[in-house]
């Protein structure tokens, strides 16, 4: 039994003890408001202040918005686009609450319970990281360090930010800012990037599957991601977690969970890369522009260039994605099956691709220039490469991806063979344009902008063929008063040598041969009659031509003033050729091609507003009675096989066994064929739409043998039509099949029914054929 002094002694090292241990936990408790003091003051590293809490340094991509309101792409360094949280369906937000922070509605920042959990059981019964730590961790420190005195102070420092944001922002703002800040891998960074690009579609559309297996990504995103092969089981696993943990917070039913888990996880995959999805070729001639426009316009509150990858401006363009999806795959069904007929015809073709040329020439020529022009050519020439050292690199075989029409081909070939093999595909362009506002619809630029670059709209300019004798047709209505019933004589005309500056006599030919028909203007558009374009050149001369065209927006500067432009040897775009068409339909009004109606930085202020201008520049009688001409080459002309009458060319292969089109309301248009069928074009027009069509080998020796397939009528009219009526069966579009409008006060007689009734014009419907070119 104790003394009375033991026990004494016991009281004093008890009494002694728990002062001992409350001095300890005070002392404790002081160093870590100590550490919370000096690590809110900055003594450990510079923390946030207000106007960093309130603009956190986040790269924002730039949105390029359609006029329907569609994402056609981004510019981006990351791809992020935020999304308010009222863009965020309930079901995300419960699966997130339920997985990553149970009690989020209810702490400050800081989950105590979790701390301590997470302390006492050393996060064997999970982590304590708040949302709002999360989203402190992600805007404001640096990654975890290895050495704990340095974590300490890290975890610090995200407390006192996170208590900072829970004062500068509600619940729901941290939650949205949290999404839109996470990283989910192959370019989707935040939840607007992950869902477009993992289910293809917007957040607020996402169902609770789908946000089930973004919030299984939030714990590591590589290793729960269901895209990659070797992840897939556990972002399968890692879902249906989340599922638990959304019946564990009454948010969803045990009898929906256990049906939920049975199902697979269902992706529809759509990469935002800037090769893929909408527009390609529109959106990087768009880039190219902004850059321009970026120079010239710095923000106004720092002065300095505003950046297009890390800015979130929001750029407004007048394409509209139903028409632009159209107009690809009009492309893109008819040129897969005219390569595959030009393939066919090239397969005892020695010199295939290429005609008209010897293989030395191929060689020396062709695939020489090609190998210059070629990136590898300039990345070994700036590494010190010797030009013969460069050229034998290009027959080294290698491993590379080719394109094909049925996808993409793994293989092994040398540099030179892929040239080749490249030089062997027809290019295509088509653009559409609104012509009373100038705002442009779809644009296509070629077949495939992740192997073929060059942009046929804009950048491209070819032979125009008969495409360009509108022009000359309308100065001769506009400066001669003609009607389109004056009658001429098909026979052979010759302008002689010393008129217009030309060397030697000049005499062209009619593609479709036979001599001394009479025919109306009408029907010698129609035919595409060369030698009556003859005489009508020989009647107004080039020069009132080329200033015609160049009022009508045809960059002319290096047209070459002669007798010739009459069957279109000027190179011009296509862009600048479905304009000026623009102004017959447009009743003489002029409207350069919009691209963009706005610029917005990431807050909604405009930054750019455009603002219409337009010029009077034709007659609207001039311009009414050229649409009158251009109706009949859809009427009775190459253009005829838009029509429900024609039946095509049986036994000519699937290319020409039928034009499905069955247009019956009034189109204006014309077909165009350069010589040895190098270029296709068709451009046509209803009163509120025009759009064209070229196409065409990368070399003009890259062509189809004979006019049945090379004329314009085959290798660029079907993509018109299969456009146009794709764009009528959206009755929402609002495209016309309404006469064109009649100027109130015309003058010329268009209708030559009344005229030439009767008349045998020996009109074959032939298309323009190979329009001689030579002088």
């Amino acid at each position: 039994m104790a003394t009375t002094k033991e026990q004494k002694q016991r009281k004093e090292d008890l009494s002694r003890n728990i002062k001992l241990f409350w001095k300890i936990v005070a002392t404790g408790i002081g160093l870590v408001v100590l550490l919370f003091v000096l690590t809110g003051l900055g003594l450990f590293g510079s923390l946030p202040d207000h106007t960093k809490l309130e603009n956190p340094e986040t790269d924002l991509a730039t949105e390029i918005i359609s006029a329907d309101g569609e994402t056609l792409g981004k510019i981006y360094k990351d791809n992020r686009t935020p999304v308010d949280f009222e863009d965020l369906p309930q079901n995300l937000v419960d699966a997130l609450v339920s997985t990553e922070d149970e009690r989020f509605y209810e702490h400050s920042g800081i989950d105590g319970y979790g701390t301590v959990r997470a302390v006492a059981f050393l996060g064997s019964r999970g982590g304590a990281s708040t949302i709002t730590q999360q989203l402190a961790k992600n805007y404001f420190t640096e990654r975890p360090s290895q050495n704990i005195v340095a974590r300490i102070i890290q975890k610090l420092q995200e407390w006192i930010i996170s208590i900072r944001l829970e004062k500068q922002y509600t619940k729901e703002e941290i939650i949205a800012q949290y999404l839109n800040q996470i990283d989910f891998l192959y370019q989707a960074d935040g939840v607007r990037s992950a869902s477009r690009i993992y289910f293809g579609k917007e957040p607020s559309e996402l169902n609770v599957e789908e946000s089930a297996v973004i919030v299984a990504m939030l714990k590591n995103p590589r290793q729960y991601n269901p895209r990659r092969a070797v992840s897939k089981e556990k972002s399968l696993q890692r879902r249906n977690q989340v599922f638990v943990q959304m019946v564990r917070n009454d948010k969803m039913s045990e009898a929906m969970k256990d049906s939920l888990k049975q199902q697979p996880i269902k992706l529809d995959y759509n990469p935002e890369g800037h090769n893929d999805g909408m527009a390609t070729y529109f959106r990087e001639f768009l880039r190219a522009d902004l850059r321009k426009w970026i120079k010239e316009n710095p923000n106004p509150e720092t002065g300095e260039p505003y950046d297009l990858r890390r800015d979130g401006l929001r750029i407004n363009v007048t394409i509209d994605s139903r028409m632009q999806k159209i107009a690809e795959k009009a492309v893109t069904d008819h040129m897969a099956n005219l390569q595959e007929e030009f393939d066919d015809q090239n397969k005892k073709l020695s010199t295939a691709p290429f005609r008209d040329v010897t293989e030395k020439e191929i060689n020396e020529k062709i695939i020489a220039s090609a190998m210059r022009r070629s990136d590898r050519w300039r990345i070994l020439k700036a590494q010190g490469k010797s030009e013969q050292e460069i050229k034998d690199s290009f027959l080294e075989k290698t491993d590379m991806t080719i394109f094909a029409w049925n996808g993409d081909i793994d293989t092994v070939m040398t540099p030179v063979d892929s040239i080749r093999y490249y030089k062997k595909f027809l290019q295509a362009g088509m653009m559409s344009l609104e012509p009373q506002t100038g705002h442009v619809k779809a644009w296509v630029g070629g077949i495939n902008h992740q192997h073929f670059k060059y942009d046929h709209v804009k950048k491209g300019k070819r032979q125009a063929g008969s495409t360009f004798k509108p022009f000359l047709y309308a100065t001769a209505i506009d400066l001669l008063h003609y009607s389109p019933c004056k009658i001429y004589s098909d026979g052979e005309y010759t302008i002689p040598a010393g008129r217009y500056g030309l060397s030697k006599d000049w005499t062209p030919s009619n593609s479709s041969g036979g001599y001394g028909n009479l025919k109306t203007m009408k029907e010698a558009l129609a035919s595409s009659t060369n030698t009556i374009s003859a005489q009508l050149m020989d009647e107004v001369g080039p020069q009132a031509v080329v200033d015609r065209a160049k009022s009508m927006g045809i960059d002319t500067d290096n047209f070459d003033v002669t007798v010739s432009l009459a069957l279109g040897t000027a190179d011009v775009s296509l862009y600048e050729m479905v304009a000026a068409y623009g102004v017959f339909a447009n009743g003489g009004i002029y409207n350069e091609p919009v691209l963009v109606t706005s610029i917005e930085d990431k807050n909604g202020t405009v930054l750019f507003q455009y603002v219409p201008e337009s010029k009077d520049v034709m007659n609207p009688e001039v311009a009414y009675t050229t649409v009158k001409l251009m109706e009949g080459v859809v009427q009775s002309g190459s253009g005829a096989r838009l029509r429900d009458t024609w039946r095509g060319q049986q036994g000519y292969g699937k290319v020409l066994t039928g034009y499905p089109y069955k247009l019956e309301n009034d189109i204006a248009g014309k077909t165009g064929t350069t010589q040895n069928n190098s270029d296709g074009w068709f451009i046509g027009m209803v009163p509120n739409l025009v759009s064209g069509v070229w196409v065409g080998g990368e070399d003009r020796s890259v062509h189809f043998y004979s006019t049945t397939y090379g004329q314009g009528a085959t290798m660029a009219l079907p993509i018109w039509g299969s456009f146009m009526k794709g764009v009528y069966a959206n009755e929402s579009l609002g495209i016309s099949k309404e006469p064109f409008p009649k100027p109130s006060n015309l003058s010329i007689e268009v209708n030559c029914a009344e005229y030439v009734d009767g008349m045998n014009s020996n009109d074959s419907g032939a298309d323009d054929g190979s329009d001689q070119l030579d002088m």
